[in-house]
């Protein structure tokens, strides 16, 4: 990929496994038909969506990730509520430790003073998108049997329109603590 191609590129807390499946089934209990349900292999929690970005941003982005998950405590996620907003249905989760609060302000810090980011006026609010629509259906399901959710690691993604949604692909990942895996483009 050349430099100045472009890649709409977000950081986010990738989810284990049975989190993942925890999620599937509550969408599968709670989401009636007219909704879509987000795939499982999309479910994360966004630290900073940057957009549209030139490839050659994907090293500098992926370099800041690093740095920011390198200082990172244990993040435990507790789930709150059931949120919608005009077109998705999201379940937000406190941050009781503040570790993944610290981690999405100092992410946010980093790629702003690289020119990769500008950081949203609200704070940063942690959430899973489990639902799209078209029309609000004004759900109200119950969370009570979801549990706390301790993300596996952090990622850059790339996000990739299709006809059928979008497509999250994991480009580099990394350890909370140290230690990075490359999943591809580096």
């Amino acid at each position: 990929m050349a430099g100045d191609d472009r890649l709409r590129l977000f950081c986010a807390l990738r989810l284990p496994a049975a989190a993942l499946e925890e999620l599937g089934a509550w969408q599968a209990r709670h989401l009636p038909g007219g909704v879509r349900a987000v795939e499982r292999d999309n479910l994360h929690v966004t630290l900073a969506f940057l957009g549209s970005r030139p490839s050659g941003d994907l090293g500098p982005v992926a370099d800041e990730l690093r740095a920011a998950a390198a200082g990172a405590g244990p993040i435990v996620l507790q789930p709150e509520r059931y949120h919608e907003t005009r077109s998705v249905g999201m379940i937000v989760y406190g941050d009781p430790g503040g570790a993944a609060t610290a981690l999405a302000d100092e992410l946010g810090v980093r790629l702003e003073r690289r020119g990769l980011y500008r950081r949203e006026r609200r704070p940063w609010l942690p959430h899973v998108t489990v639902a799209r629509f078209r029309e609000r259906p004004r759900l109200g399901p119950p969370i009570e049997a979801l549990g706390a959710v301790s993300p596996s690691d952090a990622a850059v993604y790339s996000s990739v329109l299709r006809p059928t949604g979008a497509q999250y692909v994991v480009l580099e990942s990394t350890a909370f603590g140290e230690g990075t895996q490359t999943m591809g483009g580096r």
